[in-house]
């Protein structure tokens, strides 16, 4: 999984009744675009170190 800044998350809530989440990249920890991502949450606002499972996927920004 490869991604810049500007990118977006979705985790697809896989487990019973946990939601869809999405966020926006906001940092990148490695130049080759590899995990850990810096993360933005839409639906708090809050800032996170994210590392994606295998229920997320990247929506890539206009490159």
């Amino acid at each position: 999984m490869k991604a810049i800044v500007g990118d977006r998350l979705i985790v697809e809530g896989t487990y019973g009744g946990n939601p869809r989440r999405e966020a926006f990249i906001v940092g990148v920890e490695h130049a080759d675009g590899s995990p850990p991502y810096r993360v933005r949450w839409l639906d708090t606002e809050r800032e996170s170190l994210f590392f994606p499972g295998p229920d997320t996927r990247i929506l890539e920004s206009a490159r």
